[in-house]
C-alpha cells in the first residue's frame, strides 16, 4: 500500500506519495499524473516520493524550500544506505520526465531530459 503524508508547511498542505519497496515505486511511476514531481537519492536506493503540486504552486521549478526538505527528509530516511551517510543529494523531476523501458529492472528509472532534472542540497545526517 503506497504511503501517504501531509507537508504543512506550505499553505495549502500538500499530500506526498511514498512507494516502501520496488513494487509499490513501479506502481507509483505507471500511475504518476502530469503535474506530479518525482524525489529520490540520488545514485542510491531509496523510495521513490511525490508530490501532486496544487495550484499554489506553479512549477515544478518553484518549489518551496522547506517543502523541498520534507521530501529531501522522506527520501532519505527511506534508504537503507542512504540513511546512514552525510551529505545526500537529492534529485527530482516532473513525474513526465521519467523514462521507463521494458529492460528495467522494478522500480527503476532513467531520464528522457537530464536538464529537467534538479540536484537538491546535500542533507546533513540527522
Amino acid at each position: 500500500m503506497v504511503l501517504f503524508f501531509t507537508s504543512n508547511v506550505v499553505e495549502p498542505p500538500v499530500v506526498i506519495y511514498m512507494g516502501r519497496d520496488k513494487e509499490e515505486n513501479e506502481d507509483l511511476i505507471k500511475y504518476a499524473w502530469p503535474q506530479d514531481v518525482w524525489f529520490h537519492v540520488d545514485k542510491l536506493s531509496s523510495a521513490h516520493v511525490y508530490i501532486r503540486l496544487p495550484p499554489s504552486i506553479p512549477s515544478w521549478e518553484n518549489i518551496p524550500q522547506a517543502l523541498l526538505a520534507d521530501c529531501a527528509q522522506l527520501v532519505k530516511a527511506n534508504s537503507i544506505e542512504g540513511n546512514k551517510k552525510n551529505n545526500l543529494q537529492i534529485v527530482y523531476t516532473p513525474a513526465s520526465n521519467l523514462k521507463k523501458t521494458g529492460d528495467m529492472a522494478v522500480g527503476q528509472v532513467s531520464f528522457h531530459r537530464h536538464d529537467k532534472v534538479k540536484r537538491g542540497k546535500s542533507i546533513r545526517q540527522t
